[in-house]
């Protein structure tokens, strides 16, 4: 893939774009960014895209720019990751400067708060469909391992009081130990 000024710029204006018109946050924006660089440009195949939204999720901070960083980083190295952070981070810093100018005059206007309320379902609704292409992407790969996974990291998360950091960290020691042993069986087979 040439990475070029057209390169760069396309990088950046599909990140600011998905970014100034998603509302509702980081899952909002992933099965958009997947649309975008697996379907629409082909820059990342289906796989390996689920696999840099896992990373980016197990991560410490905001799941949008952690996906954009390690899609741009994955795409053009360093300077991607700057390019795609960049036009992730703007549209909301702007709005936010913007909001917060006239954030006396909206805050008790109660249209503002149904339509907030409104979009909060929508929301809602996108992340019901976020959760659901993920598990059928699990369950397609037929990798027992993961459905186990995942379907226990469920039970907990809904049925006990354990903070869902604790049961993102454990998925992550699971997933880093599963792929220490694959590693280690496939150099096992290799020297054999």
């Amino acid at each position: 893939m040439k990475k070029d000024l057209r390169f760069y710029w396309t990088l950046f204006v599909s990140t600011f774009t998905l970014s100034a018109f998603t509302f509702g946050g980081g899952y909002v924006i992933v099965p958009l960014m997947r649309k975008k660089f697996v379907e629409t440009l082909k820059w990342i195949d289906e796989e390996e895209m689920m696999d840099l939204i896992s990373i980016a999720q197990s991560a410490p901070g905001p799941i949008a720019v952690n996906s954009s960083i390690i899609i741009g980083y994955r795409l053009a190295g360093i300077p991607g990751a700057l390019v795609t952070t960049f036009g992730t981070v703007l549209p909301p810093m702007v709005i936010l400067a913007v909001i917060s100018q006239f954030y006396t005059a909206f805050r008790d206007n109660k249209i503002v708060s149904l339509v907030l309320k409104g979009m909060g379902i929508g929301v809602a609704a996108v992340i019901v469909d976020v959760v659901y292409t993920m598990a059928k992407g699990v369950v397609k790969s037929k990798n027992m391992l993961h459905i186990v996974v995942m379907i226990l990291a469920l039970i907990v998360a809904l049925f006990t009081g354990i903070n869902v950091a604790w049961v993102v960290l454990a998925c992550g020691a699971i997933g880093a130990v599963n792929v220490i042993l694959q590693d280690k069986k496939a150099k096992g087979g290799k020297s054999a």
